[in-house]
């Protein structure tokens, strides 16, 4: 039986085969079009956006540091500088697994611990996102190559080269000058964000902190180009740093360095000033440190080392406070004669020792161990060339401590009067209501006597000490002490500051009666210890002086001996007496007020005298004689009498004229 054969239905095919193409065209039209618009929306919608975004991945605005200013001394030497150095940074977003980046890092070159902690506390401290963070400064050249050898596998690692601070005269102005340190937390809070993006330190100390805002400048930007691994390959557009400002200081690095050189093995303190604009010229603690360790950052162990208990590096000696000792009493004797409680002539019978009315305790005289006697009869000139303790106890009791307060506060004790020293300590000057407020205890009879020879409550700086012999060279006149002399190589010199009221005595007579004091503590050498200034033997006897120099030695006790102390006794130096001497010279035309403190080093006279005569040398002389600069015109008494007729000032002339009273009263 034969198949059945169906004949094929081509119109059906075709109509199937035409809706299937139909269907499928609409799908693919649709799917076009829908193509077509998310392009639209892509390229033309959302340009602005997707393109911004691009850039944004492509393109970076990063900051760049402007370069910090420099700091000359007064003769233009130069105290910090910038040097150019190579640093490995590493930014964040192209890095990756930061700690397989360190680990990368730390085989290829050397890096410490310290190194490593430093930059992850970087790293957490940064303000602006896509910065780069140094990891190490100052690399080799065999460092920069093995990183640039191994770069593919470090993305977002950089070697850039940059300035970083220099100290050339590394300790000798560390306190002064101060350092660099890496930026804190709270640092970073107080600072403007914008003008410090990209810098990674800032100034901790001196002149650096105090004027940062001069020396640090304006950040400026550059638009770059990079690829995916963060390496720039294009500079797009750029905006100029504005740098920082030079400042040039009061400061004289030859006086400073001999001021150290003067102080030798000693702890203690140097501060030098300038009696016509109140210019710091020397500010010298001992011992010091090296500020180039803060710069790129100091490693355990030397931090560690610099927090010596006892030799403590970084506390500033210059600006604490300690007992002045005798170094006060010159001022007090100014006070008794403007107060009128005292005349030139007007003498203390001094046994060797003092002891109030109703009271049982001793008071001796700082001789008491040499001569049990005391000094006789003494007036006030011979109380201060001396240094008679008795005489002084006697005058506080007619003074009282609040008249004493009152006159010591106008040359500065009990206050910072520094234009730019914000850290300086502001001592301590007792009054009954100070104590009161202290301690809340009354004033007694006894703290008057202790503090009119600079021991007890009273405290003062080296710097006040400093201060208030400017005051005395400059017969009251006011200069309030500073750093900073002028902004700029050419720039005008700063006008001294003179914002605080000049001391006006009674007599102005006095100041040359205290001169001429002060002055015979230095050279008044008549043989034995009742007429031989208490310097005189360690400063002018043995060594002639081309000028003639006014001081005052102090010695500060810094624990009480009881009365039975062996004085040929070893004291342990922890419990020795401080050494102070305050000075200015010449004595007729000042030039330089200092004071010398010596930690622990016993004799105000035999220690810090003959330290303060060296400084002086240092400033006035060259080859052993005044500089030319610094010789005062001398005039005859004919020529002084006659004042229409002499080219020299009237306070020169009546100088002559009171100096010429005082040798009178002397004999």
């Amino acid at each position: 039986m034969a198949e059945k054969v169906t004949l094929q239905d081509h119109q059906l095919e075709r109509k199937i085969v035409l809706s299937r193409l139909i269907v499928g065209g609409i799908i693919s039209f649709l799917l076009i079009l829908l193509l077509f618009a998310r392009v639209f929306y892509l390229q033309v919608s959302q340009f602005e956006y997707y393109s911004t975004k691009s850039d944004s991945n492509r393109i970076r605005i990063q900051s760049i540091v402007p370069t910090r200013g420099l700091i000359y001394d007064r003769n233009g030497v130069l105290l910090a500088e910038n040097i150019p150095s190579f640093t490995l940074s590493l930014v964040r977003e192209y890095a990756g697994d930061i700690d397989q980046a360190v680990d990368i890092i730390a085989s290829l070159i050397s890096l410490t611990e310290d190194d490593v902690d430093k930059f992850r506390t970087r790293l957490r401290n940064r303000s602006v996102p896509f910065s780069a963070v140094p990891v190490r400064y100052n690399l080799s050249e065999e460092e920069i190559a093995r990183i640039s050898v191994n770069q593919y596998r470090l993305p977002g690692v950089s070697v850039d080269a940059e300035l970083v601070r220099y100290y050339p005269e590394g300790e000798y102005f560390a306190h002064t000058v101060g350092y660099l340190g890496s930026i804190t937390e709270d640092e970073l809070k107080r600072l403007d964000p914008v003008n410090y993006s990209g810098t990674h330190q800032i100034g901790k100390m001196g002149v650096e902190k105090y004027y940062e805002d001069i020396l640090h400048g304006t950040v400026g930007y550059e638009t770059v180009e990079k690829n995916t691994h963060g390496q720039v390959m294009k500079v797009l557009d750029r905006t100029d740093p504005v740098s920082g400002q030079d400042i040039v200081l009061h400061l004289d690095s030859s006086l400073q360095k001999a001021a150290v050189e003067a102080l030798g093995d000693y702890r203690g303190a140097v501060v030098a000033l300038d009696p016509h604009t109140g210019g710091v010229l020397a500010l010298v603690s001992k011992p010091a440190f090296d500020p180039n360790l803060f710069v790129q950052g100091i490693s355990r162990n030397e931090f560690a080392r610099l927090n010596d208990p006892v030799k403590t590096p970084m506390f500033n000696r210059a600006l604490a406070k300690y007992a002045p000792g005798s170094t006060f009493k010159p001022f007090l004797g100014l006070a008794a004669l403007n107060y009128g409680l005292r005349t030139w002539e007007q003498t203390v019978s001094d046994p060797g020792y003092y002891i109030l009315e109703n009271e049982e305790h001793v008071y001796h005289d700082w001789t008491w161990w040499i001569n049990e006697t005391g000094h006789d009869q003494v007036n006030l000139q011979e109380a201060i060339f001396q240094s008679c303790d008795v005489y002084f106890y006697d005058l506080a009791v007619d003074m009282g401590i609040d008249r004493m307060h009152d006159f010591l506060f106008r040359f500065g004790f009990g206050r910072n009067t520094t234009v730019d020293l914000p850290d300086a300590s502001t001592g301590t000057l007792p009054s009954r209501q100070w104590k009161i407020e202290t301690f809340g205890q009354n004033w007694y009879p006894g703290d008057t006597l202790n503090s009119s020879i600079g021991q007890g409550f009273t405290q003062a700086t080296p710097m006040q000490l400093a201060t208030a012999t400017l005051l005395m060279a400059n017969k009251g006149q006011w200069m309030k002490p500073g750093i900073l002399k002028q902004i700029g190589l050419e720039g005008a010199p700063i006008s001294p500051n003179r914002s605080l009221p000049d001391i006006e005595l009674v007599d102005p007579a006095d100041w040359d009666f205290m001169h001429e004091s002060m002055a015979m503590v230095v050279h008044k050498g008549s043989g034995g210890y009742r007429n031989t200034g208490t310097a005189y033997p360690y400063i002018a006897m043995e060594r002639a002086m081309p000028y003639r120099m006014a001081g005052k030695s102090g010695t500060a006790q810094v624990v009480g001996m009881p009365e039975d102390f062996d004085n040929d006794a070893e004291v342990p130096e922890q419990y020795r007496d401080h050494a102070l001497f305050i000075s200015f010279a010449p004595v007729e035309n000042p030039q330089i007020a200092l004071a010398v403190f010596v930690e622990h080093g016993e004799g105000g006279s035999s220690v810090a005298g003959p330290i303060a005569r060296e400084v002086i040398d240092a400033y006035l002389l060259e080859d052993g004689q005044l500089k030319p600069e610094f010789i005062f015109p001398q005039i005859s008494e004919e020529e002084a009498t006659d004042t229409e007729a002499s080219t020299v000032s009237g306070d020169a002339v009546a100088g002559v004229v009171r100096e010429s009273q005082l040798v009178t009263i002397n004999e």
